[in-house]
C-alpha cells in the first residue's frame, strides 16, 4: 500500500511538486517500512525476536491461536528465541508454565529449551543471595545464573508443558523469560500460553540420608544379613529415612568362600524378606546387594526394601569387573529409578561407579538420590559421580577407612562428603533438602536443571515426546 501511494505522487503530481513531495513520500516510506520491521519483530503480545547474530537467526511468527512460532530452514546453527520481561519481587517464589508443540527437532530436551533471567530495576545481572548450606563459605557467591524449566508430560495433540517454580533472588525486580529454538535444522516450534505467577513456598523435601559402616563375618548368608538388625534400629533411632548397605551381603566374607551361584536366591526371597520386616519393624527404606538367580542367570542386584515391608524395585548391575564376569555373572541392562515417599531413588553397585555412565543414566531417569553398595572403589569417582550429576551419593563399602579407598560415606551435590562412617559399625547419617537447589560457585547456577539442556547428545539421539 505504501509503495503503491508512493507512485502515486510520482505519476499525478506537476514534477517540481512531485519531486519534493516524492522526496518526502520516500523518507516516509524508509521510516514506514522501518517500523513495520520493528513491529514485526515487536508485536507478538509483547514478545521480542532475538538472536545472537542476524547470519543465524531462525523465522519468527505468530498464528490466530496466539501461538509464538520460531521455525529453522535447512542450515545448522540457527539460533533464536522470543523473549519478555516480567516484574517481580525479589525474594518471592514464582511459577512458570508453557505450553510447547514441534515438528521436526531432533533433540527437543537441548533444541526447545525454556531460560528465565533474574535481573535488577536497571536490567543488570545480579548475584544470589547466600551460598548453598553446603558450599564453601570461602568461595564467593556465585551471580544468579539462569533457570531452565522442565519438560513435563506431553498431551495427544503433541502439547508438552514446560514449567518450574523458582525462588527470586532478593535483588531481582524482573524476570526475562526466553523461548528458544536452536540447532534444529528444518525443526519448528510453538509456544503458547505462557505464565507467570506469585506462589507460595513449596514445602521442603527433607530427608535422612544413612549408610552403615560393617563388614559381615557370619558363617551363612543368613548371619550376615542377622548382623545388621542391630545397626538398623540404631539408624530409626537417628531417624534415618534410607540405610544403605554394602554389597552382596548374604555371601560377602562368608568363611567357606561359596560361588556366587551357590547363594544366588531368587527375588523375592530369604534376604529381601528379612530385610523387609526389619524395613517395616524400622519404618524406613534399605538398600543393599545380593546375588540373584533368575532362571539359569545370575545378577548381582541391589534391592530397595520400603518401609512397608515390600520391595519397591531392583537393578542389575551393569558394569561387571573382570572376576564377576569369569565367574558367569550376567550383567543387566537397565537403569531404573523408583519413587519413594521422600523422592525419587536410584541404585548401582560397586564397579558401575568406575564409569560415568550408570549414575548418568540414572540421573536422567529421575534420580535424586543414588544408593551404591560398593565393595571399594576410588572415592574421587564417588566424588565425580554425584558433583556432576548434582545428586546425592550414599555409598557403603567394606573398605577401612584408613586403606585410603573406599569410604562409607554421604556424597553432596558438590561432590563433598557430608556425612562419613569412619569407624567399623557405625552409622553415617546426613539430613538433606532435596527440592534446595545447589548453587556452586564460579557462575555454574543451579547445575542439576542444566544437565538435560546442556549434556552432550550421543550419536543417533532422538528423544520423542513423552505421550501421556
Amino acid at each position: 500500500m505504501i509503495k503503491n501511494s508512493s507512485a502515486f505522487v510520482f505519476t499525478c503530481l506537476p514534477w517540481g511538486c512531485s519531486v519534493r513531495l516524492a522526496r518526502t513520500a520516500l523518507t516516509m516510506l524508509i521510516v514506514s517500512m522501518h517500523l513495520l520491521g520493528s513491529a514485526s519483530e515487536t508485536d507478538f503480545q509483547g514478545w521480542t525476536c532475538e538472536s545472537p547474530r542476524e547470519e543465524i537467526r531462525p523465522q519468527f511468527s505468530c498464528d490466530s491461536n496466539g501461538s509464538l512460532i520460531i521455525s529453522h530452514d535447512h542450515r545448522e546453527g540457527l539460533d533464536g528465541w522470543f523473549q519478555k520481561s516480567f516484574p517481580v519481587n525479589g525474594g518471592d517464589f514464582y511459577r512458570f508454565q508453557i505450553r510447547r508443540k514441534i515438528e521436526s527437532v531432533g533433540v527437543p530436551r537441548q533444541s526447545c529449551l525454556v531460560r528465565i533471567v533474574w535481573q535488577d530495576e536497571a536490567g543488570k545481572n545480579i548475584s544470589l543471595d547466600a551460598p548453598s548450606k553446603h558450599a564453601d563459605s570461602k568461595l564467593p557467591i556465585p551471580s544468579a545464573e539462569p533457570e531452565y524449566p522442565i519438560d513435563g508430560d506431553t498431551d495427544a495433540q503433541g502439547w508438552t508443558t514446560v514449567g518450574g517454580t523458582f525462588k527470586s533472588p532478593s535483588r531481582a525486580a524482573i524476570a526475562v523469560v526466553e523461548l528458544h529454538l536452536q540447532w534444529a535444522p528444518g525443526g519448528r516450534v510453538e509456544w503458547q500460553d505462557a505464565e507467570l505467577w506469585k506462589t507460595n513456598p513449596p514445602p521442603p523435601r527433607t530427608v535422612r540420608l544413612a549408610t552403615i559402616h560393617h563388614k559381615p563375618t557370619g558363617k551363612s548368608p543368613r548371619e550376615n544379613c542377622e548382623e545388621y538388625s542391630l545397626l538398623i534400629a540404631e539408624a530409626a533411632k537417628q531417624k534415618a529415612d534410607l540405610v544403605v548397605l554394602g554389597e552382596t551381603v548374604p555371601s560377602a566374607n562368608v568363611k567357606t568362600k561359596p560361588k556366587p551361584e551357590d547363594t544366588a536366591e531368587t527375588i523375592p526371597g530369604p534376604a529381601t524378606e528379612y530385610f523387609g520386616k526389619l524395613a517395616k519393624q524400622n519404618r524406613l527404606h534399605i538398600v543393599l546387594s545380593l546375588y540373584e538367580r533368575d532362571a539359569h542367570l545370575v545378577y548381582n542386584t541391589a534391592v530397595l526394601m520400603g518401609p512397608d515391608g515390600e520391595m519397591i524395585g531392583k537393578y542389575r548391575k551393569v558394569c561387571l569387573p573382570p572376576g564377576e564376569a569369569a565367574k558367569g555373572i550376567a550383567p543387566g541392562k537397565n537403569y531404573p529409578v523408583f519413587d519413594t515417599v521422600f523422592g525419587k531413588v536410584g541404585m548401582m553397585i560397586c564397579y558401575d561407579g568406575f564409569f560415568p555412565e550408570v549414575a548418568r543414566e540414572l540421573t536422567k531417569n529421575g534420580a535424586e538420590v543414588i544408593a551404591w553398595p560398593v565393595w571399594g572403589c576410588n572415592p574421587k569417582l564417588a566424588e565425580a559421580r554425584a558433583c556432576e550429576n548434582h545428586v546425592y551419593l550414599i555409598s557403603s563399602t567394606f573398605m577401612d577407612a584408613n586403606d585410603g579407598w573406599m569410604t562409607s560415606a554421604v556424597f553432596d551435590h558438590n561432590g563433598k562428603p557430608i556425612a562419613q562412617a569412619t569407624n567399623w559399625d557405625t552409622i553415617a547419617i546426613a539430613e538433606v533438602t532435596l527440592n534446595q537447589p545447589y548453587f556452586g560457585p564460579y557462575n555454574l547456577g543451579d547445575f542439576r536443571s542444566m544437565v538435560p539442556r546442556h549434556r552432550p547428545t550421543v550419536p543417533g539421539e532422538l528423544t520423542p515426546p513423552k505421550i501421556k
